[in-house]
């Protein structure tokens, strides 16, 4: 009989939206490996799309969550609360900057653009903890990860304030990690190159950026779902048990690259 790696652990996936979110993939990994799934959308609009898939992982509860909204984080976790025993693992996969924001260039950006960004895609995962956490210590302990970005690190022409926003949850990371370390609650992060899904899309010039890191990555080729799933699998599970604060780079190694390499004849 197989048993997985997670196998008794209760984990809560948000920002599941489609069927190519790196999310969805992430929750595909914990079912796999035994986690008792949870899963959050925002929006009727996205119950459409997030509903049939959780119907095709046996067990998964939904529930509708926009992160921006306390009241809304508050009863999430208090039907969390009711419905299980206890919570042992957080995937955050939530981002969203106004589209006008990622059209132009970041010197444009407007206070309330850059207030919706930092909001949505950097403290959110923070509120989400501040809940979660109690959760996770009752059950001594738990691991909690993040999606991230090279754009926080360097600039990505066209991925404007969504790369302070980046910068700014990784920085989260690490002093979650520190906070929350004593519970015995690790915090984690992977950086993906880019991948085709509703966020990446909504950048100017993505296609063009996808290629680019096709050539330059030492692998010579891009980075699929699957392969930033299993990573998070991996960070979440106690094979990674000595591992908090980190950034884990899922890119075919383009992260280690200043320029493109020379090719061979």
């Amino acid at each position: 009989m197989f048993v997985g790696m997670l196998e008794g652990k209760v984990a809560l996936v948000l920002g599941v939206t489609n069927k190519f979110s790196i999310g969805w993939a992430i929750a595909q990994a914990l079912h796999r490996e035994g986690a008792r799934l949870l899963i959050s959308y925002q929006g009727e609009r996205l119950e459409r799309s997030v509903r049939p898939l959780a119907e095709t992982l046996p067990g998964t509860r939904l529930y509708a969550c926009d992160v921006s909204d306390d009241a809304q984080i508050d009863a999430l976790f208090e039907a969390v609360s009711r419905e299980t025993d206890g919570l042992d693992l957080l995937v955050h996969s939530i981002a969203y900057a106004p589209t006008d924001a990622l059209a132009g260039t970041y010197v444009k950006t407007a206070r309330e653009a850059f207030r919706i960004a930092l909001d949505v895609s950097c403290y959110s995962f923070t509120a989400l903890l501040q809940r979660a956490a109690p959760l996770m210590a009752a059950r001594g302990g738990g691991a909690a990860l993040t999606l991230s970005y090279l754009g926080g690190e360097r600039v990505i022409p066209g991925y404007n304030v969504m790369g302070i926003a980046k910068a700014a949850l990784e920085m989260s990371v690490r002093y979650l990690a520190w906070d929350l370390g004593a519970q015995k609650i690790r915090v984690n992060a992977i950086s993906p190159g880019p991948l085709s899904t509703a966020s990446s899309r909504a950048i100017k010039g993505y296609l063009d950026m996808a290629q680019y890191v096709r050539a330059a990555a030492p692998l010579r080729r891009g980075n699929t779902t699957a392969e930033a799933a299993e990573a998070a699998l991996f960070l979440l599970s106690d094979h990674a048990s000595g591992i908090t604060g980190e950034l884990l780079h899922v890119d075919a190694g383009y992260n280690a690259m200043g320029m493109l390499g020379a090719t061979e004849d």
